[in-house]
């Protein structure tokens, strides 16, 4: 299950991440339609209410610079999540501040955020472009099932849940070693013949089932965690395998799962419910790892202070600057955030900016794994 959503539990943080805002209200609708390449981000902009806008390419599937992952809104995965009406609220607010690409998945609820979705983005469907995954048992446990015949069958259900007759861009959720690759591909493939989905994805493989899959039928976007402080793509061959095959690449957790907006304190984890929270088992969360990261927190306040922006924003703004086909997908139930967030699209990081958040995050260790033993299990399978 992919960990987008970025809040802290509504008890955690002492700090208050508003204070260095930057973008100030609801930005305008971004137009969607203009002609851009591949490995470039568009250079047509609409500026409104501070925040600047732009779109990228995955593959060939333009989109928002930023995008909106909903996951956390519908609770179960990152805390309670919210009710209807304010996951209603939010996702709307992230459409008039320029948001045109909306990250959901069966699993999320399970059903209940697909559902959201739809209902939120009826009015709008045409201006936005909408990603949802197949691939999880939904049976109680955390097995998967990329079975053809069930992949026939839930892309109806998801359809039918997303209020729409096509999907812009469909991920398999989770690798199946139970069914070859080039099965699912292929089944993609034959779902956009028949106009149901328009593109094809991939959330967390390695990057010999990147190429498999892309042989059958070309993949427009790998999903996988990063940020500042979880990099193993830059090291495992994903993004060099994104870049030489024109894919875009689509950050889950570009906040850290939470952590680098510097809100959380060292007893977070103790407050998780293990019930509607994956993080309560997570080594990043434990109190001493919370502890020995805070150097990381203190950085990116201090080097932010210089760009007024705060942790957050350096943090999306320096996932923009690495790639023009990385698009990262913040989520939160929370409006002052989704402000915030959004106006990491002001934060501009030039190569000497870089350099430094490269030197100093050089100095300093970074603790604590990605997710538990049930969930690293299946990341990157071959």
């Amino acid at each position: 299950m992919d960990l987008k959503p970025d809040d802290q539990p509504a008890n955690a943080g002492a700090i208050d991440r508003r204070r260095f805002l930057i973008a100030a209200g609801a930005a305008a609708a971004l137009p969607i339609g203009m002609a851009a390449t591949p490995a470039a981000a568009q250079t047509a902009e609409t500026v409104t209410g501070g925040n600047l806008m732009k779109t990228r390419m995955l593959g060939s599937l333009e989109v928002s610079e930023l995008g909106f992952g909903n996951m956390g809104l519908s609770g179960g995965h990152y805390g309670p999540g919210v009710d209807k009406e304010q996951g209603i609220r939010v996702i709307r607010e992230a459409y008039e501040q320029g948001v045109r690409f909306f990250d959901t998945a069966e699993v999320y609820g399970p059903y209940v955020n697909e559902e959201l979705v739809g209902e939120a983005l009826e009015s709008v469907r045409d201006e936005v472009k909408i990603a949802t995954k197949f691939g999880f048992a939904i049976d109680g446990t955390n097995g998967l099932d990329s079975r053809p015949e069930r992949i026939r069958r839930v892309v109806e259900e998801s359809l039918q849940r997303l209020r729409t007759d096509r999907i812009d861009l469909y991920y398999q959720h989770r690798v199946d070693l139970t069914v070859p690759i080039e099965d699912v591909a292929g089944t993609i493939r034959d779902l956009i013949q028949e106009g149901k989905v328009l593109h094809f994805g991939l959330s967390e493989p390695s990057a010999a089932t990147i190429r498999r899959a892309h042989a059958v039928q070309p993949v427009s976007a790998i999903q996988t965690e990063y940020s500042l402080i979880e990099r193993s793509v830059e090291r495992n061959g994903v993004l060099d395998t994104c870049e030489e095959l024109g894919i875009g690449f689509v950050p889950w957790g570009p906040l850290g799962q939470g952590f680098l907006p510097g809100t959380m304190d060292a007893g977070v984890q103790a407050t998780m419910d293990p019930a509607n929270d994956l993080r309560a088992s997570f080594p990043r969360f434990s109190s001493i790892v919370m502890e020995n990261n805070q150097p990381i927190i203190e950085f990116l306040r201090t080097f932010g202070a210089t760009k007024e922006a705060t942790p957050a924003q350096i943090a999306l703004a320096w996932l923009m600057a690495q790639k023009p086909w990385i698009v990262s997908i913040p989520g939160t139930g929370n409006l002052d955030h989704l402000r915030e967030n959004n106006g990491a699209v002001n934060v501009e990081l030039p190569p000497e900016d870089l350099a430094e958040i490269e030197t100093g995050l050089a100095r300093l260790e970074i603790y604590g794994g990605r997710m538990d033993r049930v969930q690293m299990a299946q990341i990157g399978q071959d």
